[in-house]
Parts: C-alpha cells; structure tokens; sequence
C-alpha cells in the first residue's frame, strides 16, 4: 500500500489530529501553570494558547473530512493532496510557530512548552509526514488541479449543492463584474440586486416558514454567504443585517413584534441595520453611553451611534440604548426596534431626531457605513424588544454566535474569490516563456491558498452544524471567525502579489479583495477579542 493510498493517508489523518490534541492538551496545562501572573503579562500567551487550539479544531476537522471522503469512495488524489498540503503545514506551524497576524508569531515556547515535550507529540513518523504532504510535488499538483478547474468536495447533501449552485451562478451573473464597478465608484449595491437577492431567499433563509421564511439552518446561510461574497462582499453581507435582526426577535422578541417583523425581514420588504457602536466604544459594550428616555408612549433617544451598516436605506435599526443610567455595566441597556423611514441619496435621514454623516472606507462598500445623531429621536415603546427593560445586552449576545459564523462563511467567500482571481492570472500570464502558474514559488502560493480555504471552510461547516443540532457553539463560531478572517486577508494579499504591478492597479479586482479582507477581522469581535473568548472557554474547562 502506497502512501497515497486512501487507507494510508486517513490512518495518517487520524494520527495528526490526535498528535494535535495531545500538545493543546499540555499547553493548556503549561498555561495553566503560570495562572498566577499577571494578566497583561500573559495575554499573549493566552492568545497564542487560543490560536493553538483553533490549529487543533481544525487539524481534526479536516481528519473528519477525510475520512468522510474515504467512506464515501471520493478520497483520490486531488483531495488528498489539498487536505495533505494543509495538515502538512498546520502540524509544521504548531511545532514552530504560528501566524496570528503578519507580525505576530505565537511559538510553543511562549506557552510555556517544553521543546522535548513537543517533539514527543509530534515525533520523527509525523513531522516527516507533514514534511512529505506539504512538499513541492503535492502542491505543483494542487495548483495544476485547481488551473484545471478542479473544486474540492463540499461534503453537502444534494438540497445543499443545488443551493449552492443558484448562488453561484448568480454571484458569477450578476455581481462579480458589477461589484468591483460599485467599489470603484463607492455606490450603493442598486435596489433591483438587493430585490433579487430577495427573491432568492436569501433575507428569510433561516427565518421559520410560519413567518414567511424558509426554516433552513446556519449550513444553508454558510453556503449562500460563502457564494454571494465570492462574489461582491458587499451582496454577501446584506444578509448579515436581516441574520442578526430575525435572530434578536426570534429569541427575545414578543409574539407580537415577530408577527410585526419576521414576514417583512424574510421578504427583503424590511432592510434592517445593526446599531450597537459608538464613538470610543467598540467591543466593550457595556459601557455604551446612548439612552433612550421613557415619554409615555415613546422612547426619546439621545447620543451617537458609529459603524452603522447600511443605514440610510434601512427601515428597522435593532437600537442598543441604556435605559436605566443608574444601573452597572450591561444591567441598563435594552434593545429597541427602532422604524425609521427609508432614506435615499438626496435626504439620507428624513425623520426627526436623527442625523448621519456617512464614514469613507477603504473598502466593504455597496451599502455605507454612517455615523448616527440621535436628539430625541422617538420609538414606540411597544417596539422595546421582549417588552422588558434591561435585557438588551444578554438578548444581543445571543446572536453572537450567529454572526460569527456567517462572517465567517463570508471571509472564505472573499478567500476564494481571490484564488479564483490567482488561478485565472497566473493561468493566462506568460513570463520568461511560460504561464506563471508553473513557476514553482507561484504555485506554492495557490496550493496554499486552497489549503487554507479547506481549514477555515470546514470549521465555518463544523460551527454551523452544531448550531443547527442545538448546541452551544460560540467556542466553535468564534475559532471559524477567528481563522477565517486571517485566511481570507492572506489569499488576498498572495493575489495581489501574484499579479504584481497589475494587483496593484484599481482596475484589478483583487485591489478590492485586499481592502475588503482586511474589515473581516475587525468587525463581529475583534480578532484579539475572539482569541480571548476562546482562550478563557478553554480553560474554565467548558465543552
């Protein structure tokens, strides 16, 4: 039996992600052992301790894939190359260091682990496995694959792929093209787009069918995120707003507030926004200073509001407010459903009480960010979302996971999108007599491009599923997040690099992939934010 062999390679599989277990497991003891210092002396080993364990979610992932593909006759040699190519790597990373951003390598060393201990989990056998997957040879072949048109196995069911397909094809249609013409020219996405994406579903998808939506899971929202911002992030990301605002109602609102929104939400006839920042508060949430005053039938809100998405031509802003300004921390905020009137281009923001001035962004353009004004701005207070004050921030946190998990999804949309651009270039431009894809370094960088896709592809699908079957899952959502925001700004700056001057030109759509990748591990949490979830997770020893 060859070591290409399908049964080899999964006995192989299996044995890296147990060797992965096994270090996380003793650097989370190493870790545990200098408990006693002090916090800011140890953030970055908590981080790193983080960045580890999200390695080891997916080094299993992607052993669960395999093996899946095994049982399924569908692991050749194309497979095994992308899923060898990426265990390769990650193995090598957490023996020698890992990437938390371009400038910041977390070592073993800096958990506190000992180097013995660490080559006696991933001995001579392993390492010379991971050092054979990841070597010239797989990756050439990968790259030639992917230049090819070879596209890795999905692991959906057949309702799943068709849904899938309409995306793609529509995101391929209608919105690649014309996206990169809205960035250029920082215009909103048009309204017969966002129209079409309605018709499409995409607003309802996981709205309940009882109110007008199409009852799918958080897989289903995955793969249409995942196409749509292939596409044009933008597109992708307008689905994020009616995500977070059906969630909020769906778990706390009234029977009378999801009869009220749910139908209009599912339909695309409500555009809602998402209004939680404000200036000098980002994650730290509890500390928000905007309040609304109770006046009869009415909230009157005063204060500002930052990084609203969208927010002209939405109908419904799921409002963050301090209700009660004698209460600490998050005990006085509540959540309004605040109506507004649809803006346009001439008059943004026609109602009292309520002014914007619109943020320029590098990029993650076709809906517009504002700074919000609010001066008395009035909510009916049969809108305060449950009906009961002081709810706000328990009620927002349990959309958290959501988020993350789609923004992920919409992360290795943007990734792919940059691997498609790389493979189509480096296909078609010659140098020194030749396409650029069989020069040895260019290569490289698709074949690893495409491993990493596979790692932060598979563990957007893993937090998904665990959703859909009714688990906690915000350890999960927030190592998606996590990984999948550093994956797609390093597909998109090896795109760029791989066209060279041209990746540089405004008129390449990869100038936009970069800019717009760089948000992804901003907004929904912070990358450092979501590190210390996930460290703190861990160590209180939660499952």
């Amino acid at each position: 039996m060859n070591a290409d062999s399908p049964a080899a390679f999964l006995a192989d599989a299996r044995r890296a992600a147990a060797a992965a277990d096994a270090l996380l497991a003793d650097a989370k003891l190493a870790l545990a052992a200098n408990a006693g210092e002090p916090a800011d002396l140890r953030q970055r080993a908590t981080h790193g301790f983080a960045w580890f364990a999200t390695y080891a979610e997916a080094i299993r992932a992607i052993a669960a894939h395999v093996e899946d593909l095994a049982h399924a006759g569908a692991l050749d040699g194309f497979e095994i190359d992308l899923a060898g190519v990426a265990l390769g790597e990650y193995l090598a990373q957490m023996a020698g260091g890992i990437a938390m951003s371009p400038g910041e390598i977390v070592r073993p060393t800096d958990l506190g682990l000992d180097p013995a201990a660490v080559a006696a989990r991933l001995d001579a056998p392993l390492l010379a496995f991971a050092a054979a997957r990841n070597a010239p040879g797989p990756r050439a072949r990968l790259a030639a694959a992917l230049a090819e048109g070879r596209e890795p196995a999905e692991g959906e069911d057949a309702d799943l792929a068709a849904m899938r397909r309409t995306m793609r094809d529509f995101a391929a249609r209608e919105l690649a093209e014309q996206g990169h013409r809205w960035h250029l020219d920082d215009a909103y996405i048009p309204m017969a787009v966002v129209d079409r994406l309605a018709e499409l579903g995409v607003f309802g998808l996981t709205v309940p069918e009882a109110y007008g939506g199409a009852g799918l899971g958080k897989a289903a929202m995955c793969a249409v995120s995942d196409e749509l911002s292939r596409g044009y992030l933008g597109a992708g990301s307008l689905g994020t707003r009616a995500e977070i605002a059906a969630e909020l109602i769906l778990g706390s609102g009234t029977e009378a507030q999801k009869s009220r929104f749910l139908p209009g939400l599912a339909s695309g006839a409500i555009l809602p926004t998402a209004v939680f920042t404000e200036p000098d508060i980002g994650s730290d949430l509890a500390s928000l200073r905007t309040r609304a005053v109770r006046e009869g039938d009415v909230y009157r809100v005063y204060g500002a509001k930052t990084w609203i998405t969208h927010a002209a031509r939405a109908d419904l802003m799921t409002l963050l407010v301090r209700t009660d300004p004698t209460a600490r921390g998050h005990e006085g905020l509540s959540m309004l459903l605040a109506e507004k009137p649809r803006g346009s281009d001439a008059d943004p923001f026609p109602v009292a009480g309520l002014r914007g001035t619109e943020i320029g962004t590098l990029g993650y353009r076709g809906m517009k960010e504002y700074e919000l004004a609010f001066d008395g701005f009035a909510v009916k207070a049969e809108n305060l979302l449950g009906g009961v004050e002081g709810q706000g921030f328990r009620q927002l946190m349990r959309t958290f996971e959501s988020a993350r998990i789609q923004t992920a999804a919409r992360a290795v949309g943007v990734a792919r999108a940059a691997l498609d651009a790389s493979v189509a270039y480096a296909r078609t431009r010659v140098q020194f007599g030749k396409p650029i894809l069989g020069f040895a370094r260019v290569a490289d960088k698709i074949a690893m491009m495409a491993a990493e896709i596979l790692a932060a592809r598979l563990l957007a699908r893993h937090a998904a599923r665990r959703k859909d079957a009714g688990g906690r899952c915000d350890l999960e959502a927030g190592m998606s997040k996590l990984l999948a925001a550093r994956v797609a700004w390093a597909c998109a700056d090896n795109a760029v690099q791989i066209h060279g001057g041209n990746g540089y030109a405004l008129e390449y759509p990869v100038s936009r992939l970069l800019v717009d990748a760089r948000i992804l591990a901003i907004f929904e949490g912070a990358a450092e934010i979501q590190a210390e979830v996930i460290a703190r997770r861990l160590m209180a020893g939660a499952n």
